[in-house]
């Protein structure tokens, strides 16, 4: 059975930090690219982040360039998004995704002072 379960989410404060996990099970994790998205009210998920299975390749979108960090441990199974610097409009909720096709339950980021 795969199961992707993301933690870390919260409210912070504008320029605040957090980090959100994903811990993966029932698929090769570390032979699966991952990513993170995430979803405002009543629009799609956009890809926030991702991540090649070796961790060397990562993308990001635009909007979070140079704020946000991917990062895996394949002995842990699990993925990570470093977010610092964050604004209010990163507020979403954020979800992890798997070899392409999994997806988590997704964890609410909440930025506002």
């Amino acid at each position: 059975q795969v199961q992707l379960v993301e933690s870390g989410g919260g409210l912070v404060q504008p320029g605040g930090s957090l980090r959100l996990s994903c811990v993966a099970s029932g698929f090769p994790f570390s032979v699966s690219a991952m990513s993170w998205y995430r979803q405002f009210p009543g629009k799609e998920r956009e890809l926030v982040a991702g991540i090649g299975v070796t961790g060397g390749a990562t993308t990001y979108a635009g909007s979070v360039k140079g704020r946000f960090t991917i990062s895996r441990d394949n002995a842990k199974n699990t993925v990570y998004l470093q977010m610092n610097s964050l604004k209010p409009e990163d507020t979403a909720v954020y979800y992890c995704r798997g070899r392409g096709t999994y997806w988590g339950q997704g964890t609410q980021v909440t930025v506002s002072s």
